[in-house]
Parts: C-alpha cells; structure tokens; sequence
C-alpha cells in the first residue's frame, strides 16, 4: 500500500465469523488537496479461482449447478446458479487451487489449465480478486462424478451444455454469474469452441 493520497487511521473488527468483515476509516486527499475523512467496510473472504472446460470438438462446455444464499436473498427464486467450476484459494496458489476444485467439483482431471486473467468483481466492498482459467476437457478425463465435497457442505451438479446454448443462456437470464459469463464472452471472442 503506497498511495500518498490515503491514510488508514483505524481499522475495527466487525465479524470473523466464516470470512473477515471490517471498517475502515481513512483519510483521502481530494484533487484541490483538501483532506477528506471517509469510512468503508470491506469483507475478506481471501482470493479465489475459476474455470471454463471447454470441448472443441463437440462444441461443449462444463457448468455447474448449485444454491448460493446471498443470490437467493436478492430476486434469484429457488437459489440456484449456474456457474463455472470455482473455488477459494485457501492456502494455495491459482494453478494448484483450480486443478483441485475442476476435479472435486466437476470429476475432471485437468492437466494444463491456462490462466486468462486475474479480476476484482466487486471492489467497492470486496478484496476478492479471482484468478480466470480455462482449459480443453475430453470425456476420457472424466475420473468421478464430481458434485464437490460433503466436508465443505457442496451439492453440486455438473452439466454439459452446447456451447451456443449457453450463449443463450445469458440473454434470458438463466445465467447471470459475472465470472461465468466473463468466460463464456472470452470463449466465444476467442473462437475456443
């Protein structure tokens, strides 16, 4: 942290509950050099990962399908998303952390994921910076069902969908999970599938 524009006075614990939620209160120089006082809370529930399995030959890719709460609270009927295969990093790096939650969540086993990017979704209120993938899958790299771990409470099913379907998917809604369609956007700009 280097800006010479903003100074961190405090830092006050709000919950450590499952994820880590604080204020912050700083003081931010203005363009005309006054000094302004400000206060913001940022939830860190620490990096994470995903990634698009694409097949080229049959014009597929592999989604996910599971409930998300904080959807379900907000418009999203029954809960359920369909998403990009993703995960926290914890304590290990992108690559390692993406290979793992491709193969406990969706039962395929991916050996040469490339990195596409790295984004911040939501940096207004959330340090979460998520490291983008993507990867070929065939059906001779399917070694389990997937459907994620009971240990950290995941049910997930795992589908395969034609690729244009779900483009389509996007524009009617079914699919509104940024990091999904981020990918399906580069996929189908970078003529993947």
């Amino acid at each position: 942290m280097n800006n010479p524009k903003i100074k961190i006075n405090s830092v006050k614990n709000l919950s450590n509950k499952h994820y880590k939620l604080d204020t912050i209160n700083f003081d931010f120089k203005t363009k005309d050099g006054t000094w302004q006082n400000q206060s913001r809370e940022c939830y860190d529930r620490g990096d994470g990962a995903c990634i698009l399995l694409y097949n080229p030959l049959k014009k597929t890719v592999i989604l996910t399908k599971q409930f998300r709460m904080p959807s379900y609270l907000n418009g999203n009927d029954d809960g359920m998303m369909l998403e990009v295969c993703a995960g926290l990093l914890d304590k290990d790096d992108p690559l390692t952390c993406i290979k793992k939650e491709a193969e406990e969540e969706t039962g395929y086993k991916i050996n040469n994921p490339t990195k596409v990017f790295e984004i911040y979704s939501t940096p207004g209120a959330v340090t979460e910076k998520i490291h983008y993938f993507i990867a070929e899958y065939s059906d001779a790299m399917k070694i389990s069902e997937g459907g994620g771990l009971i240990a950290e409470t995941e049910e997930i099913e795992v589908l395969e969908f034609d690729f244009k379907e779900s483009l389509k998917l996007i524009s009617t809604g079914k699919i509104c999970d940024a990091k999904t369609i981020i990918l399906l956007q580069y996929a189908k700009i970078n003529k993947l599938v």
